[in-house]
């Protein structure tokens, strides 16, 4: 019980703690980086450019660490259903030399910082990796050697298990998520698959892949195929006969050929893999082509690891980008935004790309049955 004076010193103290309370509520709401869907019926994907320039040197890992970190705290207010990542996750596979000025890690110790980096996603957020042509062998993707199964195993995220319905053995064949097929369900775009592949797929992940998606139970969801090399910078062009030693193989321009093509129900494909130091337009390219059906197939390269200061640079300067699914069941709205810039209110005019290769709509057409 409070006496008189008791009970006036209470209230203060209760009228104190609600001002404190009201004021932390305005604090969180007015957070660092504050961020919002287009349309709150809405749900996004967030990708991510190939992050070798960012675990390649120790000092550019804490950017890295943002952007996942960035990722975790938005998941509830831009309802992230999931997170891509275009792969080359190390700059080497397999050395313990550091030949170049800035890379100041072995592979293990890169392994670990990607590793480190996609922890903050575990059990909040499944994230989808095409491993990339760092991911193999030694140097440049020799073999089909990789460590990539070590540090991400199925077993560590426990969001892949209600998603993931499909895996293929790797090319040492080991059961893995280098290959491998996740569905998603919304009630404004029904039911979709995203499909992830090893580095140059083989002939059998190819063919894998297409007989999963068009048998009857899959053949009506809409499809998002995700491979490291696909298109080249600028041109957009397929990418074909590369220098890598890696075999079998298949680059971009087979892997439409046997497989994009022929199929009705991929709508987009999203890789990374090429880019030149320079400006976003050496970094991003974009094209649409009708596949055999007819149908557009909306196609996206992202790798910004060149405009931190280009290949000896910080990694990329946090850019990302937001993929919005918006509530009419046929717009993807695409923005590129960077948390490195964002979280700070002196370079938050400097966190959103607005040119029109780095915000703009796809329009996915609606087919079979939603």
């Amino acid at each position: 019980m409070c006496s008189t004076d008791n009970l006036s010193l209470c209230r203060r103290l209760a009228a104190f703690c609600c001002i404190l309370c009201s004021g932390l509520t305005v604090m969180s709401q007015n957070r660092a980086d504050p961020q919002k869907l287009y349309d709150e019926d809405s749900f996004s994907m967030i990708l991510l450019g190939d992050p070798q320039g960012y675990t390649k040197y120790d000092i550019c890992q804490p950017i890295f660490e943002l952007c996942t970190a960035w990722i975790a705290d938005n998941v509830q207010n831009l309802n992230i259903k999931a997170v891509l990542c275009t792969g080359d996750l190390v700059e080497q596979n397999e050395s313990i030399v550091q030949d170049d000025p800035m890379v100041n890690r072995t592979s293990r110790e890169m392994w670990e910082s990607a590793s480190r980096s996609f922890a903050r996603l575990d059990g909040k957020v499944p994230y989808i990796i095409s491993p990339g042509n760092h991911d193999y062998g030694y140097r440049r993707s020799e073999n089909g050697m990789t460590h990539f199964p070590e540090y991400f195993s199925f077993e560590r995220n426990p969001c892949w298990r209600n998603v993931c319905v499909a895996a293929f053995p790797n090319r040492n064949g080991v059961i893995s998520l280098e290959n491998a097929i996740f569905e998603f369900d919304d009630a404004a775009w029904g039911r979709m698959l995203v499909v992830t592949t090893e580095f140059a797929p083989r002939d059998e992940v190819l063919d894998w892949v297409g007989n999963f998606i068009s048998s009857d139970r899959y053949r009506n969801h809409r499809v998002i195929f995700m491979t490291h090399s696909f298109l080249y910078e600028r041109t957009a062009g397929r990418t074909d006969n590369e220098r890598y030693t890696i075999t079998p193989r298949n680059w971009g321009k087979a892997v439409w050929e046997k497989l994009v093509s022929k199929s009705s129900n991929i709508v987009l494909v999203i890789c990374g893999h090429k880019g030149q130091p320079g400006g976003f337009e050496d970094s991003v390219a974009y094209r649409v082509d009708r596949n055999a059906a007819g149908r557009p197939v909306h196609q996206m390269m992202f790798n910004v690891q060149m405009l931190g200061g280009g290949w000896d640079g910080n990694g990329g300067d946090g850019w990302l980008r937001i993929l919005e699914f918006m509530p009419d069941g046929k717009t993807i709205k695409v923005r590129t935004y960077s948390p490195l810039f964002g979280i700070s209110p002196s370079t938050r005019h400097l966190a959103y790309r607005t040119g029109s290769i780095d915000q703009f709509d796809m329009v996915v057409e609606p087919f079979g049955v939603m």
